[in-house]
């Protein structure tokens, strides 16, 4: 009898775990694009930090990020590149090599605009509204990270399309291992929306658009 009480536990947690993954794909999927010709004009792309080698290059991951949202500036779909990632450390510093990198791919520094406090997910999100006045966005990750970013702009009321970065083949072992990882933190990402609404590091403004802004 335990035994079974046990298993139905496991199976009860594992669905409540999965839900909020299952919905936010459903409720996503036609906000995603696959190829950047069929992505519409929006003025800013944001693009989430992916991590850094110990030498500090961007992971190949952050690269494919990058590199997607390079390919929207030089094809007009975006103005402006929104280079979001973790900055805690002297010695780890996401934006400044997601910038040097899509500088080295012919953007103009002048259009990279550098958020240092992208520590998370809902972080990049929270602080492109409130921070740097994004309203309208072009979300730039990988296919199986899209739906929770798409998901938490969307509580932010950033009307955004959510292009795909897939440039490679990754290892089946990553992708298992991402899209499992999406699970918890995806229900994270639920719970932070619609629960604790934790708020991130601010500071002031800094409008990517300021003739935009009031």
């Amino acid at each position: 009898m335990l035994f079974w009480v046990f298993i139905l536990i496991i199976i009860l947690g594992t669905s409540f775990l999965l839900m909020p993954r299952l919905i936010t794909i459903q409720q996503t999927k036609s906000q995603i694009i696959h190829t950047i010709s069929e992505a519409t004009y929006k003025p800013v792309a944001i693009v989430f930090g992916a991590g850094l080698w110990r030498d500090g290059r961007p992971t190949p991951v952050l690269r494919d990020r990058v590199s997607t949202a390079a390919e929207l500036y030089f094809d007009g779909k975006v103005a402006r590149l929104l280079m979001s990632g973790d900055n805690r450390f002297d010695h780890y510093n996401e934006p400044a090599a997601m910038q040097e990198y899509a500088i080295s791919l012919g953007i103009p520094e002048e259009v990279i605009v550098l958020d240092y406090a992208g520590r998370s997910t809902y972080d990049t999100c929270y602080r492109a509204k409130e921070i740097f006045k994004v309203t309208q966005a072009i979300l730039v990750t990988q296919k199986f990270h899209l739906p929770r970013a798409i998901f938490l702009c969307n509580q932010f009321e950033i009307e955004s399309i959510g292009v795909v970065a897939d440039q490679r083949i990754y290892r089946k072992s990553s992708l298992t291992y991402w899209n499992l990882r999406e699970i918890p933190a995806t229900f994270a990402a639920w719970w932070d929306a619609y629960i604790t609404k934790p708020v991130p590091v601010l500071g002031k403004p800094e409008p990517i658009f300021p003739e935009e802004s009031p």
